[in-house]
């Protein structure tokens, strides 16, 4: 018989606690840097969380937190910046946090320190939004958008307002290029270490590599041998155990956009796949 939901969660943490202390044969997670996975939505963060899931197999952490930390509420509005500062202050030693946060001053200053490890997650904007469409309408009825989306005509039409926004009848959406605002101020933060999604499926070992070379900077030393260390991060990629997997592919966007959401994208986000470094220039 399944547990409840709530009492699952009240028993996880002591549960996976004990099975750290039987894999690594200490009571304490004070030695590995402290990690944070960060992602911008709908852009692979659960394909980041197994790899954390991973990290804990290879070094001396605790488990993983099973729920994230938000700047956005899931039901709507926005936590304070001191509310967000208390939940990543709340995150045992050895435990480590992800969720998706704003580059906040408040943020930064506690996340971007030398001992400290971070990784921030993001994808090409079309796909993105192609993914939003999916999770919105059809996979998360309490999405925000949920409602508004199931009574427009088709994918076309839901698209269009992913990639514009939306402000009216006490509905906000911002567009896709205010999306990605946040994206920049990550990655301008050198002591993150900011993930395309793309890199992770098809630069995948080097990526995964780079993404261990992360925690040895600050002098850290994975007690697993490197080969060994990759091979099982390699085996707990598993995208399909995701609940929000659809396709977990790359530059599917090109079957969805009509050249008029071509033409809309480029009206509404000007540079940003340059700036990106998606495309060279606006002729796609």
């Amino acid at each position: 018989m399944a547990l409840p939901d709530r009492l699952y969660r009240t028993l996880r943490p002591a549960a996976k606690y004990a099975q750290a202390v039987l894999r690594w044969n200490r009571l304490s997670f004070t030695e590995a840097p402290p990690i944070f996975g960060n992602a911008k939505p709908k852009s692979g963060s659960h394909l980041l969380l197994q790899i954390l899931g991973g990290i804990c197999q290879i070094a001396p952490y605790a488990y993983v937190e099973s729920d994230p930390i938000r700047t956005v509420k899931a039901t709507g509005g926005r936590y304070s910046p001191e509310q967000v500062l208390s939940e990543l202050k709340k995150v045992p030693a050895g435990v480590i946090p992800w969720g998706y946060l704003d580059a906040t001053p408040e943020n930064v200053a506690f996340l971007c320190k030398p001992e400290r490890v971070n990784y921030f997650i993001y994808r090409d904007p079309r796909d993105m939004l192609i993914s939003h469409v999916f999770f919105a309408t059809d996979m998360h009825e309490g999405h925000g958008m949920h409602e508004y989306y199931q009574k427009l005509s088709d994918f076309d039409e839901r698209l269009k307002v992913a990639i514009t926004g939306i402000d009216e009848a006490g509905l906000y959406m911002v567009s896709v290029k205010q999306r990605y605002e946040g994206v920049f101020q990550w990655l301008n933060q050198p002591s993150v270490m900011c993930i395309r999604f793309e890199d992770l499926i098809q630069k995948r070992d080097e990526t995964l590599s780079a993404m261990l070379d992360q925690i040895e900077k600050t002098g850290y030393r994975i007690p697993t041998p490197r080969q060994k260390a990759l091979e099982t991060l390699v085996e707990t990629i598993q995208p399909k155990k995701s609940k929000t997997f659809r396709s977990g592919k790359t530059g599917e966007w090109k079957k969805y956009y009509k050249p008029e959401h071509k033409t809309l994208f480029k009206e509404i986000a000007g540079d940003l796949l340059v700036r990106l470094g998606y495309e060279k220039d606006n002729d796609w």
